[in-house]
């Protein structure tokens, strides 16, 4: 069975790539563009930093600064009407995966109209978005290089999935210096959610030989170095393999479709406020285990990738220190359980339902070795509980 892959026109990969911005933006026949960011990157001096860049390249540019973590329909439409009305040609998006998701949502509204659900799974994204150049801050989510985007349709707390070839960015600028500023958790955080994206991408029933490659070189540059690149954020080394890895593990899940720990960490984060990237790691081990019976093999090539087992370990010892490691790893990161979060048990147990039928409607769920019904989802959220 073949295998489509989509992947942005231009990858500039390494340190210093982001003084590559306008000229990239200029081959994308670009000539006034709106950077999209956060306050965050604007309080760093990043946001003035890409402005200038872009600017000396003789690329008109404007600045929206005002995205939100966990994106929702209202906090992109502003940006949408500043795009509409300011006649650009192309957006620039600086920061974590949740401002790259607003600019691939600004880009698609401003250049068709409408509103987001209009685009959201089943319907697929299929003709191409505003041109956007993705400069991700952080080395986990991969969005820079993925066909998708989320966004929090606040009516009834839905996580929207856009995805189709006409969401991928056109450039995506991997420099691994823009996450050296990155605090601890985030690091942290959007790290476990690059592994998760690996090792779903590998085990999709959706993968093939080109994103099991892919998937496989990201855990072994991700797995070694996520604790590092966590505690010791100076490491440029571990931090410029963590951001080469989480790319790959992007290029890998939006080309092979995550699976079960997505399709439920979506509904934990549009309830309970919790990150992506931390609802991800809650589930990860649970799931994990869930999943194993279905697809032994592969969860041994997983954990032989992230150097934990070696060849001559058998498939039952591999997947064992698998599932060991993925709760270690929660361990030693911090990554608190659902109840150490604070989510209260008598809201989460009375969300299962509605969570539950969510998380199947997304469709990552179909593409697990192990494919859950709703009443095993919900027991697994209470297990993750």
């Amino acid at each position: 069975m073949s295998q489509s892959i989509v992947l942005p026109k231009f990858l500039e990969v390494g340190e210093g790539a982001i003084n590559r911005v306008g000229d990239i933006a200029i081959q994308l026949g670009c000539k006034r563009v709106m950077i999209v960011s956060d306050r965050v990157m604007e309080s760093l001096g990043q946001v003035d930093h890409i402005r200038e860049i872009i600017s000396q390249a003789g690329v008109e540019v404007d600045v929206f600064t005002d995205t939100m973590p966990e994106p929702t329909e209202t906090s992109v439409l502003p940006a949408v009407t500043q795009a509409i009305a300011g006649h650009y040609d192309g957006i620039v998006a600086l920061g974590g995966g949740s401002v790259i998701d607003s600019a691939k949502a600004i880009a698609l509204l401003a250049q068709y109209r409408g509103r987001i659900r209009d685009y959201s799974v089943p319907n697929i994204v299929t003709s191409p978005i505003m041109p956007l150049i993705a400069v991700p801050t952080t080395a986990g989510t991969g969005s820079e290089v993925t066909r998708m985007t989320i966004i929090t349709d606040e009516s009834n707390d839905e996580k929207l999935l856009c995805m189709g070839p006409g969401l991928i960015p056109s450039a995506a600028i991997i420099d691994f210096a823009l996450t050296m500023t990155a605090p601890t958790r985030i690091t942290a955080d959007t790290g476990i959610d690059a592994l998760t994206h690996a090792i779903e991408a590998y085990v999709s029933g959706k993968s093939g030989l080109f994103t099991d490659q892919q998937a496989l070189l990201a855990m072994k540059l991700i797995a070694p170095n996520l604790r590092e690149a966590v505690n010791n954020p100076q490491n440029k080394q571990a931090k410029e393999q963590m951001m080469l890895g989480a790319t790959l593990a992007g290029v890998a899940f939006s080309n092979a479709s995550v699976a079960l720990v997505h399709g439920m960490s979506r509904p934990i984060g549009a309830h309970f406020h919790v990150p992506h990237g931390m609802s991800n790691a809650m589930l990860l081990p649970t799931v994990t285990e869930y999943s194993i019976p279905a697809a032994k093999e592969k969860y041994a090539d997983c954990a032989r990738a992230m150097g934990i087992a070696d060849a001559s370990m058998s498939d039952d010892g591999a997947v064992a220190l698998l599932l060991d490691e993925l709760k270690q790893i929660n361990k030693d990161l911090s990554v608190p359980s659902m109840s150490e979060f604070g989510i209260d048990k008598q809201a989460f147990w009375s969300s299962l339902e509605i969570m539950s039928e969510q998380a199947l409607a997304s469709g990552s769920p179909n593409n697990n070795p192990r494919i859950p019904d709703k009443e095993s989802i919900i027991e697994l959220y209470k297990v993750a509980w």
